[in-house]
């Protein structure tokens, strides 16, 4: 009888740890993306999708490829605590250890929505909304985080209010031009239901896009903080639930704060200047614009020192 010898681990090629071909060629990123991984991020469950990577050095021994499953099988940490910064700086030197000689940097990147409850404006209903967030950590000589998050508003162009303002000035005069006699408050109001609003001015969904990089002694993921800072900013912020009421009141805080895209990046600024998290920040607006076939865009980036180009 055949007896087939079993089969030995040990004796399983290893090809990734053979000398590559051109390793004089530095390779600045090699891992894995779009990895499914369910974790904790402000306190809340995340169905996140994971980048993780390293860079490959070039020697004259330098290896043909990275072990990838040994920075798979370390992200499991991620899913035992909630991912804070400290999380983030050991496993990335966990990255660095499994390659010892290979590499000298490591970054991750998280993504998925975080589902947050808002309150509404008035009627003390409450639902909930999903915000895109994500963070990236990079650990070299330096180690750093950057969050980022997008924030769905309201705008109502400032331009657009003063034309239709100046058309319910037109109409009254039409209407009362010729008339001699004094007006009523009754008859005024009347009208104002009536007649009042001959134009509306144009609103449109807007995004704003915010990232900051975090202080060095930043001890959580300060998304909730980031995106309730962001939004009382704004003052329009999307909303869940809306009953009339909460509309009425919608309305009220559109025409209370009228905003070109311009504007809006610059309350975002003021925000960020005074965060007690943020070293350096970009801000992306966009306003989807209901009047044009294009959007309207501004942007703003600050190092830390100064406003970059």
């Amino acid at each position: 009888m055949t007896v087939t010898p079993a089969l030995c681990p040990k004796t399983l090629p290893d090809i990734q740890s053979l000398k590559g071909e051109h390793s004089d060629a530095t390779l600045s990123w090699v891992g894995m993306e779009q990895i499914d991984l369910p974790v904790e991020i402000a306190g809340r469950p995340l169905t996140a999708k994971v980048s993780a990577g390293i860079n490959l050095l070039s020697s004259p021994e330098a290896e043909k490829g990275i072990h990838m499953s040994r920075l798979y099988l370390l992200l499991d940490a991620l899913t035992q605590q909630e991912v804070t910064p400290a999380s983030l700086r050991n496993l990335l030197g966990e990255f660095l250890v499994s390659h010892q000689r290979c590499s000298n940097m490591a970054s991750i990147t998280l993504s998925g929505d975080l589902l947050l409850s808002r309150k509404s404006l008035t009627s003390n209903r409450f639902g909930w909304k999903a915000y895109p967030v994500q963070v990236q950590a990079e650990r070299g000589s330096d180690f750093t985080v950057t969050v980022r998050v997008g924030i769905p508003y309201s705008s109502t162009c400032p331009a657009s209010a003063a034309l239709s303002r100046n058309l319910a000035q037109q109409q009254f005069q039409l209407d009362f031009g010729e008339r001699s006699d004094r007006l009523s408050v009754a008859e005024v109001e009347a009208w104002l239901g009536e007649r009042g609003m001959p134009g509306t001015p144009h609103s449109q969904r807007s995004w704003a896009w915010v990232s900051c990089r975090l202080k060095p002694d930043a001890r959580v993921l300060p998304f909730v903080e980031l995106i309730d800072g962001c939004e009382v900013a704004l003052a329009t912020a999307v909303q869940t639930v809306v009953k009339r009421a909460d509309e009425q009141a919608f309305a009220l805080a559109n025409g209370q704060n009228l905003m070109f895209c311009e504007d809006a990046a610059r309350r975002l600024n003021q925000a960020l200047l005074g965060s007690a998290f943020c070293s350096a920040f970009e801000v992306r607006v966009e306003h989807q614009e209901s009047l044009h076939a294009h959007n309207a865009v501004a942007r703003i980036n600050w190092t830390g020192n100064h406003y970059a180009a």
